[in-house]
């Protein structure tokens, strides 16, 4: 299978300059081993939406179109790793079936890359996943300086097989992001998954100086600081915007909310308090600012949607504390009528932070500073504005 012509347009298209220093990792790298099988999303039938098993030497032409392609592969759903699946097997695409693991688009890797700066000497602590990035960390800086955590044991084990395919051998290591690092004196850490908040553990793993590239789980926030003297760290937010899956602990995401807890159904029926919003409907995880902005005076909102007769739409916002809205509206143009309930009125938050935005034109999180203490309590800040994390 020639491959390589693919690679060096994949490299043209995201490394955008043959000058680039990640020109050649892309370039050289056989993206098409580190994900042989992959889920690929459909419609079927009398079905819906559904996750399709795909097997890249069944058809090698299609292997090599979407590995070298500037997308997501998901090689896993659920607890579902597409390695150990059959060409018959499908998925329904729902709340149970969410994605664990991937392959991320390679241009999405090479932005946090570039946001850590990193140079010929650095000691890399990076996300396995795949093993993709890992090769590529490895093409930059040589496998002796790279360690690559997963939490999960099969992808470190996989990873590090495609990896020596790949003429790699770098350390390969079963990992909590969140817990303990495998040694430390790290000169960069680079997460391509979302975190609640910088780990303490990170910063006593840096070295003097060190950069951390993270985002924060729920939201578009990339999160680029340097350790200073004192073991926190001082940077900033990211122009650019980018989602990862979130972090996991185990074998699967917890469903806070499944489709019997006692509260989606108080949100899909009950009337609480009715209202009329300012806004048509907003679905809050499609817009970066609105989500973060969200996500930092609300934690933990569970956004759901449903989608009914022609372009009505109904959306739904809950919290563990109790808390739920529902709004709906019959087209994008109107109002949504809106019910809420519980100790906080969630939708009203919401309208909060885009009457905010209708009124600055922008929201402070573009841009914050930001400033980690050694236990990795975060504070982002803008104009007068700050919030903190952790």
């Amino acid at each position: 299978m020639d491959w390589k012509p693919a690679a060096r347009q994949l490299a043209a298209s995201t490394a955008i300059r043959p000058e680039s220093r990640w020109y050649e990792p892309v370039a050289t790298t056989p993206r098409h081993t580190f994900v042989p099988h992959w889920w690929a999303r459909e419609t079927s039938v009398g079905e819906g939406p559904v996750w399709v098993r795909r097997e890249g030497a069944a058809d090698p032409e299609t292997w090599v179109r979407h590995a070298y392609a500037d997308t997501t592969l998901v090689t896993r759903i659920g607890n579902h790793h597409a390695d150990h699946a059959d060409t018959t097997t499908t998925l329904p695409r729902s709340r149970e079936r969410r994605s664990t693991s991937s392959s991320t688009l390679p241009s999405l890797i090479l932005t946090m890359y570039r946001e850590a700066w990193i140079q010929d000497s650095s000691r890399l602590l990076v996300t396995c996943g795949s093993g993709y990035g890992t090769a590529l960390a490895c093409a930059r800086v040589g496998e002796e300086r790279v360690t690559s955590v997963d939490v999960d044991a099969y992808l470190v084990e996989s990873a590090r097989a495609r990896l020596a395919e790949a003429g790699h051998h770098p350390r390969v290591e079963v990992c909590d992001l969140t817990g303990d690092l495998p040694d430390g004196g790290y000169d960069r850490i680079i997460s391509t998954v979302a975190l609640p908040t910088v780990p303490a553990s990170w910063l006593q793993s840096l070295a003097p100086g060190g950069r951390l590239v993270t985002t924060i789980a729920n939201t578009g926030l990339v999160i680029v600081a340097d350790r200073t003297a004192e073991g926190g760290a001082v940077g900033r937010v990211a122009p650019q915007v980018a989602g990862f899956m979130s972090v996991r602990h185990g074998d699967d995401y917890d469903d806070t909310f499944p489709e019997d807890s006692p509260l989606w159904e108080t949100a899909q029926h009950a009337e609480g308090d009715v209202t009329t919003s300012r806004f048509p409907l907003t679905y809050v995880p499609d817009t970066w600012d609105v989500r973060s902005t969200l996500e930092l005076r609300a934690p933990g909102i569970d956004h759901r949607q449903h989608h009914g007769p022609g372009d009505s739409r109904t959306f739904y916002m809950l919290h563990a504390d109790g808390s739920w809205a529902r709004a709906t509206a019959p087209d994008r143009r109107t109002s949504p009528t809106v019910h809420q309930g519980g100790p906080r009125r969630l939708w009203d938050e919401l309208d909060r932070v885009r009457t905010w935005l209708a009124i600055d034109g922008d929201l402070p999180v573009r841009g914050a500073d930001v400033t980690i203490t050694p236990e990795g309590v975060t504070t982002l800040s803008r104009r007068g504005w700050s919030a903190t994390i952790g």
